[in-house]
């Protein structure tokens, strides 16, 4: 697999991941913040209740990480989670989980074939949306699963607002990501991905933009702390309510 252009191709981004599987715990484990990160962005959605009632979405849940942080933020919601990687999907699964955690085996353009379907109360993606196609049509198939007043966070990098941003990810990727995804798989495929495809994704304020089109409101950005400042944002949104 080659990675050109924008990354990988949309139908070998499973693959890569599922090379990685083994060794992505391991990896992000030692990216400082990466797990209190993916928390504040499932916080971010503000679930009442600690999710009593509600029925909730992990789209490109990996290896569960994401899993984790929605179900610390709403312990008593009905959480489906899914992932187009088998490799990543068993690794999640393989963990502990209470019983209204559910895992599906899906890309995110099938989960109706794969018996995935609406309404939902709050989606969480993270860094889902720069590997699709065609974002502004997953977006709006997105929110076509929310219920009106559901709530949506992107859990995502976006560089491309900011010049330090950029050269951080670069030096990051570089001289620490990629070295270490070698030594861990032998493998630096979905590590250059991941490069590439961070540094071609949408600016933040793009992102925005993106989203109010395919008409998300109650529009909001808010990025991390530490070294992922200005580098990993939530992207918060949400389905209008219904009209009479």
């Amino acid at each position: 697999m080659r990675v050109t252009g924008m990354g990988l191709p949309r139908d070998e981004v499973p693959g890569a991941f599922d090379v990685g599987a083994r060794a992505y715990d391991r990896l992000v484990g030692a990216n400082p913040g990466y797990h209190d990160h993916l928390a504040k962005s499932a916080e971010r959605l503000r679930l009442p209740g600690l999710g009593d009632g509600l029925r909730l979405l992990d789209i490109g849940c990996g290896t569960g990480a994401s899993t984790a942080a929605l179900l610390k933020a709403a312990p008593h919601a009905q959480i489906v989670a899914a992932d187009a990687s088998a490799e990543m999907l068993e690794v999640a699964r393989s963990k502990s989980w209470p019983s209204n955690v559910t895992f599906v085996h899906s890309r995110v353009e099938d989960l109706n074939v794969n018996g995935v379907d609406g309404p939902f109360d709050g989606i969480l993606a993270a860094y889902l949306i720069r590997n699709v196609d065609d974002p502004d049509t997953e977006l709006k198939s997105l929110m076509s699963l929310l219920e009106p007043g559901g709530s949506i966070a992107f859990h995502e990098y976006s560089v491309k607002d900011s010049i330090r941003a950029q050269v951080l990810w670069t030096f990051v990727c570089w001289a620490v990501i990629i070295p270490l995804g070698y030594l861990a798989t032998r493998n630096t495929t979905l590590y250059q991905h991941l490069w590439r495809s961070v540094v071609t994704f949408d600016g933040a304020g793009e992102f925005a933009r993106r989203m109010q089109r395919a008409g998300f409101t109650s529009l909001a950005t808010e990025t991390m702390t530490g070294w992922q400042n200005g580098v990993v944002h939530t992207f918060l949104g949400a389905r209008p309510m219904e009209t009479l």
